[in-house]
């Protein structure tokens, strides 16, 4: 077997676009290099098999050097505020007539322009690399799986070539639910024990339900009208009645309670999050049983069993006894109502399901926060996992907005590297 290649290295690091932990600690190390005892054309090599490493690692050298361009897209820092209040006469009237010194209520800038940091622009037009700055992918190799996969969609047409280049005004959107299996964290041993359960407990089940159907049957017996299922005593029925008299609790005027009561809460609010997460592992009766105690404790009534059809009816009160403690009510103030409710709302858009290929509930990646950012050039909507490439990337005074690891000296020797070389 062909050993492969460390993309990585702590020893001799090679720097890449992932969100990887060992390639952020890479990152962390990055130093200008040394010049000194080394030729020009050392210097200039050096440098561009150092950014090579980072920018356009699927692109082949010779396809690079056909993308290469000497010239590089800049604007002029202009002030908005001047813009808007003059219209230009001031520079008019003072051209050929002496007048010397800056314009009144501008301020003159000698921030020098990185254009060499601009080197790699043609690469950012590549369907892969705007994937991965987008956030829709945790590296430019997984952003371009997910295009040879068909998992991309570039003005609503599948796209699958990575090398697309996209014209401004573009919009592409890649599937929510790879973009949650990129940008996810992974799922623990105990979480993948649990979905191999679950798989082995469905298998069985399916195997005996075939074996079932393929038996022969000597005499059609009748349906029983016990066996039928009825829709209102399903798991789904009983979680949405828990709910509803959840909700008429919230809508009761508020009150103190004690800290045995606020532990009952949140008891209350893991148990129905817990459920709501995994609704088809559990039965009807193993729902009623499990919560019973603790809507008992929030006065709030059990599902009615089957014969009885009105869910709302519920048991007369029972007279407090002397000799034990009063009825516990149940009252939640405002700022447990917003936290139950917030609960409740989670549990429902981001429910646990072993089924998944990432950790459930949902949470991002580890070390994601050091790669969170999006360029000026792309306009990004997580929501539906779609951006729009407005324009091309450009250099202002003080800014290129390639994002790149390198200082501007190793850049600019790496631009010389090819354009000597062209």
């Amino acid at each position: 077997m062909r050993n492969r290649t460390k993309l990585h290295a702590l020893k001799r690091p090679k720097f890449r676009q992932s969100w990887n932990k060992y390639n952020l600690y890479n990152l962390t190390r990055i130093k200008t290099p040394v010049r000194q005892g080394q030729t020009f054309f050392q210097q200039k090599w050096y440098s561009k098999s150092l950014v090579r490493t980072y920018h356009g690692v699927d692109v082949k050298e010779k396809a690079w050097r056909r993308m290469f361009r000497p010239t590089t897209r800049s604007v002029v820092s202009m002030n908005p505020r001047y813009l808007a209040t003059h219209d230009g006469s001031d520079e008019a009237a003072g051209r050929g007539s002496g007048l010397t010194g800056g314009i009144s209520g501008t301020r003159s800038r000698n921030t020098a322009v990185p254009y060499m940091n601009m080197l790699f622009a043609p690469l950012e037009r590549r369907l892969d690399t705007a994937i991965f700055r987008a956030m829709f992918a945790s590296s430019l190799l997984q952003a371009r799986q997910f295009c040879v996969h068909g998992y991309v969609k570039v003005n609503g047409q599948k796209m699958v070539h990575p090398a697309y280049n996209l014209n401004p005004g573009d919009m592409f959107q890649v599937e929510p639910e790879r973009v949650l299996f990129a940008t996810g964290a992974t799922k623990t041993g105990k979480e993948r024990r649990q979905e191999r359960r679950i798989d082995r407990r469905e298998a069985k089940s399916s195997s005996k339900t075939s074996d079932s159907t393929n038996a022969p049957s000597s005499s059609p017996s009748p349906p029983h009208p016990e066996e039928d299922e009825n829709p209102s005593t399903t798991p789904k029925a009983t979680l949405s009645s828990l709910l509803t008299q959840a909700k008429t609790i919230l809508a009761n005027p508020t009150s103190s309670h004690s800290a045995a009561r606020k532990r009952e809460l949140r008891d209350f609010q893991r148990q129905i999050k817990r459920t709501l997460s995994n609704p088809r592992a559990l039965s009807d009766t193993t729902i009623a049983t499990s919560l019973s105690s603790l809507a008992d404790k929030l006065s709030i009534s059990s599902p009615s069993p089957p014969d009885s059809p009105n869910l709302s009816t519920r048991p007369p009160p029972k007279k407090p006894s002397l000799d034990g403690p009063p009825p516990i009510t149940a009252t939640l103030k405002n700022h447990e109502e917003k936290l139950l409710a917030a609960a409740l709302a989670e549990a429902r858009d981001n429910p646990i399901d072993s089924r998944k290929p990432y950790a459930t509930p949902w949470r991002p990646r580890p070390y994601m926060s050091a790669f969170a950012f999006i360029p000026r050039f792309l306009e990004v909507h997580h929501t539906i996992c779609s951006a729009v490439y407005l324009r091309h990337p450009v250099a202002r005074a003080g800014l290129a907005e390639v994002p790149t690891p390198f200082a501007t000296e190793v850049s600019g020797l790496a631009f010389n590297w090819y354009l000597r070389r062209r």
